[in-house]
């Protein structure tokens, strides 16, 4: 399974407001390994960031400015993300912004919204519903889970990627493989022509409930299933 852990840097909290993307970073897994494949830029918004925003990030426009505009990357992020489910922290906030810049681009392409087109599993969802009641954002769970974010002064997109990707990670953790035993080799026995046939001990396998974060992980699967296909999610039947 190819998952692309995305996180955005902005000018302002509202995209309705005229506020841009400044920064994309994202981090590529494939079956839960980091291949070492990223995506990251910064953008030239044509703006001012909001103080507050300045204050999070640091990213000034006169920084930005020698930096290419979302248009100019937008085929190859596009490219990146593409058969991927996208993995976000607060994924609302995110795609939001990636849709605004999106339908400003003026390549007579239709684009439905990024939450239509991909599956997408929101890490601060997933989290409320592991620890419920408590601070769910990434450096309160970096700390949770031992993750080292000593790095993080200042926000950053792929710095927060990286963070994402080992908590999301790390929170979703459990059984990787299958552990057999009682395999005490095989034992011989005569058959009626007097030949000899190989036969084993039964196998007794150990079965290992899933945990707790495992299991709200896939009821939150189940549910974009469900608004994806309109209601027709099979496992919702079974």
């Amino acid at each position: 399974m190819r998952q692309i852990v995305l996180d955005t840097e902005t000018t302002g909290l509202e995209p309705g407001q005229g506020h841009r993307v400044i920064e994309i970073g994202a981090v590529e897994l494939i079956n839960r390994r980091a291949t070492g494949k990223t995506f990251h830029r910064y953008l030239n918004p044509d703006r001012d960031s909001d103080e507050g925003a300045l204050q999070v990030h640091g990213l000034t426009r006169e920084f930005l400015e020698g930096h290419p505009r979302f248009a100019d990357v937008a085929t190859e992020f596009e490219a990146f993300i593409q058969d991927a489910q996208l993995v976000i922290h607060n994924a609302a906030f995110d795609l939001g912004f990636l849709d605004a810049e999106l339908g400003r681009l003026t390549d007579d392409v239709a684009r439905a919204p990024l939450a239509s087109r991909f599956m997408v599993l929101d890490t601060l969802l997933l989290a409320r519903q592991i620890h419920p009641g408590q601070r769910n954002g990434l450096d309160a769970l970096c700390k949770r889970y031992s993750v080292d974010n000593s790095a993080r002064e200042l926000h950053g997109a792929l710095l927060d990627a990286k963070l994402l990707s080992e908590v999301y990670l790390a929170m979703t953790g459990g059984q990787a493989t299958l552990v057999l035993d009682g395999d005490h080799g095989p034992s011989e026995d005569r058959s009626v022509s007097g030949g000899r046939r190989t036969t084993r001990e039964p196998i007794a396998v150990r079965v290992i409930a899933p945990t707790e974060a495992e299991l709200a992980a896939h009821e939150l699967s189940l549910e974009q299933l469900a608004k994806a296909s309109g209601g027709r999610c099979l496992f919702r039947s079974v």
